[in-house]
């Protein structure tokens, strides 16, 4: 199993402790041994596990590209992005860049956008979860055709591109790994045998992950896609007890989530700027995990 870290807060003090706390984050969990590190996707912190909307929430991509000049070797994503933040060539362009000043390693995490707080608030248009898994779908296509050799005209129900010109292409090919996030089985992970390179469960118990890719192997079966061509993702928050405990608890819930065939288990720490935690991570969990 793979361990990535999701920084999720970024109250590191005032403005100008961002950036140098962002950095010494990222650089003690490359040195930990995270394979991956990842931001939220949002406008306003909407995650009350994290505080309230006045607190800091930075850009996610403007973020990633920051990310990528500080480290050298984990991938980096949006966990997962908001259909609804950016229009859609716009995103896959971010995409493709963070690609390629990172040289190979972006995640494009996508799903329908769980909260509309925050796009309502800075003027998005927020259409129902209906119409925007339908967006979604669209926006999955457009990636597929601007990670290709066709750069014409896209024409869906909801987007209309006269050019899908997208230079230079990714580093990766044919592109990022489409990393489709949440836990509903009838749209969200129909996508995900359809489209998607990954799957995202976000705060599940093992019994409950273990339910989740049941359904997402019937939907492959469906389309006759290969099950095990698709990385199996989860998003969970370890170390909220006592900190006596981190290391068995940690061990107990990622040893839980490989049982039921997790391969790449993303964490929320207690407080990302926490060195000391993420060096423990490093020295005590990771290295015992990557075994299972």
């Amino acid at each position: 199993m793979r361990v990535g870290l999701q920084i999720p807060s970024f109250d590191f003090g005032p403005p100008d402790a961002v950036a140098p706390t962002l950095r010494r984050v990222a650089s003690v969990a490359e040195e930990a041994g995270f394979s991956s590190i990842w931001v939220t996707d949002r406008l306003f912190q909407l995650d009350p596990a994290f505080g309230s909307a006045d607190q800091y929430m930075l850009e996610s991509y403007t973020t990633l590209g920051y990310l990528a000049a500080v480290t050298d070797r984990v991938s980096l994503g949006a966990l997962v992005g908001g259909v609804m933040y950016r229009n859609p060539g716009l995103l896959v362009k971010a995409v493709t860049t963070l690609d390629v000043v990172s040289e190979g390693r972006a995640y494009f995490g996508i799903g329908a956008g769980l909260d509309e707080r925050d796009a309502a608030g800075l003027g998005f248009s927020v259409p129902p979860q209906a119409e925007r898994f339908e967006w979604l779908e669209e926006l999955l296509q457009i990636a597929e055709q601007m990670w290709s050799d066709e750069d014409g005209p896209f024409e869906g129900d909801h987007f209309e591109l006269e050019e899908t010109i997208c230079e230079p292409q990714p580093v990766q090919d044919p592109g990022p790994a489409v990393m489709i996030g949440g836990n509903g089985e009838r749209k969200t992970l129909r996508l995900v045998a359809e489209y998607g390179d990954a799957c995202n469960l976000r705060r599940l118990s093992p019994a409950e992950v273990n339910q989740k890719l049941a359904v997402l192997r019937e939907h492959c079966d469906r389309v006759e896609r290969d099950y095990e061509e698709i990385e199996r993702t989860s998003l969970n928050e370890i170390g909220r007890g006592d900190p006596a405990e981190f290391v068995d608890d940690a061990l107990d819930a990622l040893e839980g989530l490989a049982g039921v065939g997790i391969q790449h288990a993303i964490v929320n720490l207690p407080d990302a700027s926490d060195l000391g935690t993420i060096e423990v991570m490093g020295e005590a969990v990771i290295p015992k995990v990557a075994e299972v």
